[in-house]
């Protein structure tokens, strides 16, 4: 064992320039970085992200973002081979679980037979049911919802089902147990669905709609064993910090963290590496995506990575000689391209520790995001599954 403690922080949605397959997905030229750099002309501040190498990985820099010379520690890009974009398949892919088969999605809504059963059992009725912008649906729809106690229902690109309600209208605990109850719906096989996610909000009509961080994702069972099952199976902890739970719906997981926002998540980092554990600590960080991504905010987008990077300079002085620090993200989401969905990006990769004897390593692009489970597994010295290939041996010279 080379490190007692592995973090890996995924900032949701940070990708960085179109995967060799983006064309398939409808997002060739997709960037969410180059783009968000452009956006700010040149004023986007990362100096810990900087220095780590987050324009070392890229073949034109980010705008503001200086190449390091050295960089410290390694740098990478990861290329996703799982049949999706949604978060689901990102981190079930870095587990060493890609999703071969596109899970079902919905262009035209939900069929009637669905919701007709999740009126049945809500006792509400359901409107909307089509693809929509989550700010926007609430814009459209919050006030009918209001006034009526109806379900706003709608969907994405990504195979999700969505749920939206007033908290005032509808508690919190009720609008999870009727997304519990979808869930039961779409696990297949005529229906299969990666997430139902509930999405309340607060406010007092159209104009002040807020989102409230009472979000939760209800996503398909692991179809299969991951790497944190394998890390739990050996006796390591494995710390959930934010959506990682939901994502992996509670497989796998010691101990896990519910994320505020952000900020609230970087707090809980803070938290966990003032504890004494061996094994594995996994973080996603949603705000990029949910907040300004899926928004197409490019300004509050660039301002979230200067936050994320001012309390990665907390993280890198409090990293013990046997810690290993790996940053990456779970898919793209241009806060300047087309639409409002994920895009299909490569993601970045950056891996530092402070005892790392080899600086400026370039670990090239990657050839599947379950790289990133591989080393970590070859680190604790636990046999892995059939996918993805360990960079250990480049980061420990």
């Amino acid at each position: 064992m080379t490190y007692k403690r592995i973090f890996a922080i995924v900032l949701d949605s940070v990708g960085t320039g179109s995967a060799p397959d983006a064309a398939a997905f409808g997002d060739e030229g997709a960037d969410t970085l180059g783009d968000i750099g452009h956006a700010w002309e040149g004023k986007l501040a990362l100096p810990n992200l900087a220095k780590l190498g987050l324009s070392n990985l890229r073949q034109t820099p980010i705008e503001g973002v200086p190449v390091a010379n050295p960089a410290l520690g390694a740098f990478g890009r990861m290329q996703e081979i799982s049949a999706g974009k949604d978060s689901m398949d990102g981190h079930w892919e870095m587990m060493g679980l890609p999703v071969r088969r596109p899970l079902d999605t919905f262009p035209n809504g939900f069929p009637a037979e669905i919701i007709n059963k999740l009126e049945e059992f809500s006792g509400r009725k359901v409107i909307v049911n089509r693809p929509y912008s989550g700010t926007e649906v609430i814009k459209d729809y919050g006030e009918h919802q209001m006034q009526t106690g109806d379900l706003i229902v709608y969907t994405s690109g990504d195979s999700v089902l969505q749920i939206a309600a007033h908290e005032e209208v509808i508690p919190v605990e009720e609008l999870y147990r009727i997304c519990e109850y979808a869930r039961t719906l779409v696990n297949g096989p005529d229906y299969t669905v990666g997430r139902i996610i509930a999405r309340p909000y607060v406010g007092p009509d159209k104009d002040h709609f807020t989102r409230t961080a009472n979000r939760r994702d209800f996503s398909l069972e692991p179809t299969g064993e991951t790497d944190l099952d394998r890390l739990k199976a050996a006796g390591l902890a494995v710390i959930g910090v934010g959506k990682i739970n939901d994502i992996f719906s509670g497989h796998g997981i010691t101990k896990g963290y519910h994320n505020e926002s952000n900020m609230d998540g970087m707090d809980h980092v803070d938290e966990v590496m003032g504890q004494d554990f061996t094994g594995f600590c996994f973080t996603n960080l949603v705000d990029f995506d949910a907040m300004y991504g899926h928004r197409r905010n490019p300004q509050g987008f660039g301002q979230a990575l200067i936050d994320f990077d001012r309390r990665l300079g907390t993280v890198l002085d409090n990293l013990r000689d046997d810690d290993l620090l790996l940053i990456t993200a779970d898919h793209g989401n241009d806060p300047c391209y087309k639409g409002t969905d994920h895009t299909r990006e490569l993601v970045p990769l950056l891996a530092y520790s402070p005892s790392m004897k080899a600086t400026n390593v370039d670990l090239g692009q990657r050839a599947t995001y379950a790289d990133l489970g591989a080393t970590i597994l070859d680190n604790f010295g636990v046999t892995g599954g059939e996918v993805g290939e360990s960079f250990l041996a480049r980061i420990e010279n």
